[in-house]
């Protein structure tokens, strides 16, 4: 990763967070401080980063919670220029997926966080609600996350998410955790990996070996809403780019469009969207796709009010046991419209939604 002239977080032009700016790594790094736990300097990872930052200032620390969890950061702030925090991961290292996270039909859901925090700015995004802090917390005990997960496998297959917290594309240059996984996955056929990503990190994932027990998850937006909203991730052609190439590389891919976001033009927005989707990919090889409306806990969206006020988290949301989100028929509109295109090109039983109708009725 790096830094431009406004001090910034540089991608290069395929949205993925680099090293280094063109040929002078000295004028552009990204994460310009970067706390070390005590116990992560013993890890070859924590070496390996290090050495792509070249310059930085390194801090040790004695752990990485005393800098993420402080109390009344300015996280928004930080998001412009985040500080990178090495650490090792405490056990446990799984969890249950949450009830508001598609499960895809699969029925051991879990997901797990390498890293905390995305490079990405989205101003909907759940993690502000989440974490304190807007600097990026990378843990560098990969290995005992495998452990933990051969163990689990030896009891039954599991469907796992790992990038919910980030987005490990955009980083690959970085971490090299794609690299890791995929090897991983190819060695334990039970495990049914997620990877979702914003990014269009072309070179990071064309890179890996192909194997049918990873997915892609492309998360897709209308450009207005991406440039509107989804600050810093590249453009919705270089992501359907990143969506079309894997597919032609065989490899597994779902197409996300969660959160929909409701405007005023929405049917128009989406359905230019739908249709370029329709129009750019070879849709008969998805593997899937995902549709759902913005939707977060009440707690969450207190702290992004508290924390960000903006469009997004000043919209009059409607409360249902703890969960806001539009109003019902607001949320039925925007549900069959989706269903309605997508059923134009794709068979209905790859198409999987995140919420109900309001009476309860799946669509």
């Amino acid at each position: 990763m790096c830094l431009n002239s406004s001090g910034n977080t540089a991608f290069d032009k395929t949205g993925t967070a680099c090293p280094e700016t063109g040929n002078r790594p000295a004028l552009r790094r990204a994460l310009s401080r970067v706390y070390v736990e005590e116990g992560a300097y013993a890890y070859e990872r924590t070496q390996s980063i290090l050495g792509r930052l070249p310059g930085s200032t390194v801090i040790p620390i004695k752990d990485y919670k005393n800098v993420f969890n402080r109390p009344n950061q300015p996280a928004a702030m930080q998001k412009q220029a985040p500080a990178l925090i090495l650490a090792v991961l405490k056990p446990p290292y799984l969890y249950p997926g949450a009830a508001v996270c598609q499960d895809f039909g699969e029925r051991h859901f879990f997901y797990t966080s390498c890293v905390m925090n995305c490079p990405y700015d989205c101003e909907y995004c759940y993690l502000q609600g989440m974490y304190p802090s807007g600097d990026i917390v990378i843990f560098v005990n990969l290995e005992d996350v495998f452990r933990e997960i051969s163990e689990v496998l030896k009891e039954h297959p599991l469907y796992l998410c790992i990038s919910f917290d980030t987005d490990l594309p955009a980083l690959e240059g970085l971490t090299g955790f794609l690299s890791d996984w995929t090897d991983f996955a190819r060695k334990n056929p039970s495990l049914l990996l997620e990877v979702r990503t914003k990014s269009a990190a072309l070179s990071a994932i064309s890179k890996l070996p192909v194997t049918g027990n990873m997915i892609f998850a492309v998360t897709v937006s209308p450009d207005r809403i991406s440039r509107r909203f989804e600050h810093r991730t590249p453009p919705l052609a270089d992501r359907l780019n990143l969506a079309r190439t894997a597919l032609s590389q065989g490899r597994q891919v779902r197409l996300c469009f969660d959160p929909m976001i409701r405007t005023e033009d929405f049917e128009t927005l989406y359905g230019e969207l739908f249709e370029q989707v329709r129009t750019s990919l070879p849709t008969e090889r998805l593997r899937d796709v995902s549709v759902g409306t913005f939707r977060i806990s009440a707690d969450y969206l207190k702290r992004m009010r508290r924390n960000r006020p903006c469009e997004v988290t000043v919209y009059p949301y409607t409360n249902t046991d703890g969960v806001y989100g539009y109003e019902p028929e607001h949320v039925r509109q925007m549900l069959a419209f989706a269903r309605e295109k997508l059923t134009g090109f794709l068979p209905k039983e790859k198409i999987f939604f995140s919420e109900e109708l309001p009476e309860g009725q799946p669509l």
